[in-house]
């Protein structure tokens, strides 16, 4: 996950690949309460690892299940049996809709039947979402329910025991968020000791997320009866029973975005999504039937789907959204490759999610230069032709930073490309930790739109350090360059090849088998991170990176680093020679007495002796070595920025390259 203030996304071409969703939001959070209320263990495998559920995990925690993930396998549950352990709890839920809903109305009546006091509060926006309707409807049982902010929001306290009244239908509005109802499905049962009836007033929205909730409730042994959406009996004698074990589906609503990574980009090839098909409870999987009635051309199985482009342009769409209201969110972003103006109606629930929808959609939609309009319960939306560069704000919106990543494709669409800026692309992490690293694998740019920044120098210089504190800054990946010399001096010598032999050499360099990952270095099975810092490695280095043929033997590998989002490279001629075209070219120096002294306290450190005046011979003797060699000697290219960091911290070299780097980025205007 990009735990960054944003991410740039490059212009994106085509799509291909495998995506294997995660687990869905809406049924690992009825699960997991379903599982903390019941009696025994359940075994829930597949389950969604994500900010939303991490807080219901912790709310069961604090109220006495027991939680155990077992290694590699699924998270055993083990449930409270309907009965309170824990009397009082303060309970804290983020912004999650789905856990903050139905714990109310399950403590509320708890609390009103066996005593105990609870306090539920989330983040501010999750105190600006409305859960009037449902507190009134449980006032109405006879719970108490004080709202300690402002009435009608959260936060909530709840408090017990009081009598309560259930000889009368159960009524709550249905035209706010499903979630209302949901609530009263999921808790009721505590209470029914005879025959329950839930009302609804008014239209029911969303209706596919209670008819999940419905199925859940079955398999946990409560079968609800569904009278037209406007009235739902639960039966007498309801009581939670585990069924052993509970198989979570991907999420549908996460789908969407790589359903419409095929409709607009899946040029030779499907983009394959594992996780949902048609056998899927979700009904946002139906999202599938938009994108068709848009061009897209899907095939799906039961646990699949392969979407690939069909129409180009996409179809224009004028569609009532109350089946797919998370989903639609993603029709508006491919609205925008249509042939005519799209509107997606029916869709007031939107202004009540993490943010109001409608409005922080069309905000940033016009951002990129489109025209939209908005209503108070639909949004229309033009094809653009005009993109601009735009950062978008997400609203610590999971739904907008995923939706927006398709406006990378606009090259697609128009000949003048742009990157687009995704603000705390971290938000994901409520229900796709790892959106963006997913999508990376399965896109593909235009080699020279993917950005590089070269930062060369001398031994010593510090350029591995700023390289990589610059790369975390963006989510760039990075290439140090000298790990690559120093990995092929180190396995020549091994072999016992001659390091003056410049062929035998590189011939051992276009056979490594070197691996990055985690910040550690494998050649073949082995680590050799520790082995390639010692000084005798990086002579070594020195040595075999004389050779032109050593040189042009690692060119391809390191041509090869440069991929999505960006790269930030660093060596002695990156910027010279392996990436000329650069968009930033910095050039690190530092005196040789400063970097002797540096060294040196890394030496001690790790309990080495040295001596300054050795060191810096040493780094004067290799500054020489380098300069001379013939074969792209050490030198700043034409263009670099010279940056002497001998006075500086490592910070203070990092904001300076940062900020030179924000001046060639198309997004000043918008910051």
């Amino acid at each position: 996950m990009y735990k960054i203030p944003f991410l740039d996304l490059p212009p994106l071409r085509s799509a291909a690949g495998t995506v294997h969703l995660p687990g869905s939001k809406s049924i690992s959070n009825r699960v997991l309460l379903l599982a903390g209320l019941s009696e025994g263990q359940t075994l829930v495998h597949d389950l969604l690892d994500s900010d939303d559920t991490a807080v219901m995990l912790a709310a069961l925690k604090a109220l006495g299940c027991e939680l155990e993930q077992t290694a590699g396998g699924p998270l055993k549950v083990t449930g409270i049996g309907a009965k309170l352990r824990q009397p009082k709890a303060q309970l804290f839920l983020g912004n999650a809709g789905t856990a903050m809903r139905p714990l109310t109305a399950a403590l509320a009546l708890l609390a009103a039947t066996q005593g105990g006091e609870f306090e539920l509060s989330g983040v501010p926006r999750m105190h600006e979402r409305p859960i009037g309707d449902l507190v009134d409807a449980l006032r109405e049982l006879g719970c108490e329910i004080d709202c300690l902010g402002q009435e009608g929001y959260p936060p909530l306290r709840l408090s017990g025991p009081s009598a309560l009244k259930l000889n009368e239908p159960v009524r709550v509005r249905g035209d706010v968020s499903s979630q209302f109802l949901t609530a009263l499905l999921l808790a009721l049962p505590l209470v029914a000791r005879d025959e329950i009836q839930i009302e609804v007033v008014g239209e029911l929205i969303s209706k596919p997320y209670v008819q999940i909730t419905l199925e859940l409730l079955a398999r946990f042994g409560i079968t609800v009866s569904n009278d037209n959406w406007q009235r739902f009996t639960i039966p007498a004698g309801s009581r939670y029973r585990s069924p052993g074990e509970v198989h979570v589906e991907g999420d549908a609503s996460s789908a969407s975005y790589f359903v419409a990574v095929g409709a607009i980009a899946g040029l030779d090839a499907p983009v394959r999504i594992e996780g949902v098909g048609s056998a899927s409870v979700q009904g946002d999987v139906r999202f599938v039937e938009a994108a068709q009635a848009m061009g897209a051309q899907v095939q799906m199985g039961p646990n699949w789907l392969e979407v690939r482009r069909g129409a180009w342009p996409l179809k224009a769409l004028d569609l009532d959204c109350n089946h797919i209201p998370d989903a639609a969110m993603t029709l508006a972003v491919m609205a925008l490759y249509a042939d005519g103006p799209t509107t997606l109606r029916n869709i007031a629930s939107w202004r009540v999610k993490e943010t109001d929808r409608i409005a922080a959609m069309a905000c940033e939609l016009r951002k990129l230069g489109a025209e939209v309009e908005e209503g108070p319960d639909w949004l229309r939306v033009h094809p653009l032709d005009g993109w601009q560069a735009a950062t978008i704000h997400t609203y610590d919106d999971h739904r907008v930073a995923m939706c927006f990543s398709l406006a990378a494709f606009n090259g697609l669409r128009v000949d003048a490309a742009v990157p687009v800026r995704i603000l705390e692309p971290h938000c994901v992490a409520k229900t796709f930790p790892d959106y963006f690293e997913t999508l990376f694998d399965v896109v593909s740019a235009r080699v020279d739109d993917i950005p590089v920044i070269t930062i060369d120098g001398p031994t010593a210089s510090g350029k591995g350090t700023l390289a990589d504190v610059v790369a975390h800054e963006l989510g760039y990946w990075v290439l140090d360059s000298g790990a690559l010399y120093r990995a092929t001096g180190l396995a020549a010598h091994r072999l016992g090849v001659d390091l003056d032999d410049a062929a035998a050499v590189a011939e051992v360099a276009s056979r490594l088998d070197l691996h990055f990952a985690k910040g550690r270095i494998t050649l073949g099975n082995e680590d050799i991170t520790d082995a390639l810092r010692e000084e005798a490695t990086g002579l070594m280095a020195s040595q075999v990176a004389a050779h032109a043929p050593v040189r042009a033997a690692l060119n391809q590998l390191q041509l090869d680093f440069r991929r999505l989002p960006g790269l930030v490279a660093d060596g002695r001629d990156m910027g010279s020679a392996v990436f000329p075209s650069a968009a930033l070219k910095v050039f690190l120096t530092a005196s040789a007495a400063t970097r002797a002294e540096r060294r040196h306290k890394q030496l001690i450190s790790k309990g080495k002796s040295a001596s300054i005046a050795g060191l810096r011979a040493d780094l004067e003797a290799r500054d020489a070595r380098d300069r001379g060699r013939s074969a792209s000697p050490l030198k700043a290219a034409a263009d670099a920025r010279p940056l002497d960091n001998s006075a500086q911290t490592i910070e203070e070299s990092r904001d300076l390259v940062l900020a030179w780097w924000a001046e060639r980025r198309p997004f000043q205007t918008q910051r």
